[in-house]
C-alpha cells in the first residue's frame, strides 16, 4: 500500500473534525487591485491569519491529539525554521505535553521568541548542521516522539483541511495554488482537491534559489539540491519529503518559481492593496499568479497563504524600494 493511498480525503475531514473549535477558520479575502495584476480572479485563504500565523498550527494540533496518553507523557520533539515550531509548541501547550524544538540561528527572532513564549524547550544549530540528527539525539537522551514537519501522515491530513475549509466557501475553483517546501501542505490541498474536483489543476510555488521541487519533477525522482539562499525562509528545504513526494508528484500538476524580487512586489502589493502582512514564504503563490503562472488568463484562482510570522523590521526592509 502506498502512502497516498494511506492519506485520502477522509483523513482531512477527521483532522478537520480535531481542529475544530481549536484552529482558526481563516477568512477567504479577494482584492479587486490584485485580480486585476493577475489577470485571474484570485481567492486568499489567510492562514497568516491562524493561531500562531501560519498553516502549520493544523498539522500539529492534528498529529499531537492523535497520540496516546504514554507518549503524551514522554513528550514530543520537532525541528523547524519557525512555523512548525510554534504550532507544535501551541499545540503541546494546549494538550498538556512536553516539547523540545529544534531550530536554526537564522531563524526569525519573532519565531524563535514566539516558540518558548508558548513554553517549549528551543535547541538552536548552525546552518549546515542536520536537524534531523539533532533530534533523534535529543529522543535518545530525553525520550518523546518526533513530529516532523511535513513527512507525517497526520500532519499531512491536518494541513489539508485549510484547502477543505477553502472549497466549501468557494466550490468552483479551476486553480488551487500553494507554496512548496517539504511538501505537507500542498500534498494535504492536494488531496482535497483533487477528490473534490478531479479536473482542478493544482500548482505548487517556490523560490528560484530552492526549486527542489521543480527540479524533481524534471528528473522523475527526488533530487537534492544546497540549502538555498532565498527570503523565503519558510521554503529552504532541500528536497522533497519521502511521504510527499509521491503524493505531490501523482497530484500537483506543475511546480512553478519566482524571484526574490517577485516575492518582495507580492509583500508590497498584498499590504498597501489589501491591507494584510504576509511573510516572503506566504507571498511565493501570490508572486506566481501575478507573474502568470496560476492557470490561463481569467480562471479563479484559489491561493493559500501560509503564514504571516516576519517582524516589523525585517517586513519593512524586504517591501522597502
Amino acid at each position: 500500500m502506498t502512502m497516498l493511498t494511506m492519506i485520502s480525503i477522509d483523513d482531512v475531514r477527521a483532522a478537520a473534525r480535531r481542529i475544530d473549535g481549536v484552529a482558526h477558520r481563516t477568512p477567504v479575502v479577494t482584492s479587486a487591485a490584485l485580480d486585476g495584476r493577475a489577470g485571474r480572479s484570485l481567492f486568499l485563504k489567510c492562514e497568516n491569519f491562524q493561531r500562531v500565523g501560519a498553516f502549520k498550527f493544523r498539522g500539529a494540533y492534528n498529529a499531537l491529539s492523535r497520540l496516546s496518553e504514554e507518549e503524551r507523557t514522554r513528550g514530543v520533539v520537532a525541528f523547524s525554521s519557525g512555523n512548525h515550531a510554534q504550532g507544535v509548541a501551541l499545540a503541546a501547550k494546549l494538550l498538556g505535553i512536553r516539547a523540545t524544538i529544534v531550530m536554526p540561528e537564522y531563524a526569525s527572532q519573532i519565531k524563535l521568541e514566539a516558540t518558548r513564549g508558548h513554553g517549549a524547550e528551543v535547541v538552536t544549530y548552525q546552518q549546515g548542521a542536520s536537524r534531523e540528527a539533532i533530534a533523534e539525539e535529543i529522543k535518545r537522551e530525553r525520550g518523546g516522539t518526533i513530529v516532523p514537519p511535513f513527512d507525517h501522515p497526520d500532519v499531512i491530513a491536518g494541513q489539508g483541511t485549510a484547502a477543505l475549509e477553502l472549497f466549501e466557501e468557494i466550490p468552483d475553483l479551476d486553480v488551487l495554488v500553494t507554496p512548496v517546501a517539504g511538501g505537507g501542505l500542498i500534498s494535504g490541498c492536494a488531496i482535497v482537491a483533487k477528490s473534490l474536483r478531479p479536473d482542478m489543476k493544482v500548482i505548487g510555488a517556490e523560490p528560484e534559489a530552492g526549486d527542489d521541487w521543480s527540479r524533481s519533477r524534471r528528473a522523475h525522482r527526488p533530487v537534492t539540491i544546497p540549502e538555498p539562499d532565498t527570503i523565503a525562509e519558510g521554503l529552504r528545504t532541500t528536497s522533497p519529503g519521502e511521504i510527499t513526494w509521491p503524493i505531490a508528484d501523482k497530484l500537483v500538476d506543475e511546480f512553478v518559481t519566482v524571484s526574490d524580487d517577485e516575492i518582495r512586489d507580492a509583500m508590497r502589493l498584498l499590504f498597501g492593496r489589501v491591507k494584510i502582512v504576509v511573510e516572503p514564504a506566504g507571498a511565493v503563490p501570490v508572486a506566481a499568479a501575478l507573474a502568470g503562472k496560476a492557470g490561463a488568463p481569467g480562471a479563479r484562482v484559489g491561493i493559500i497563504i501560509s503564514g504571516g510570522n516576519v517582524d516589523a523590521e525585517t517586513f519593512g526592509r524586504l517591501i522597502s524600494r
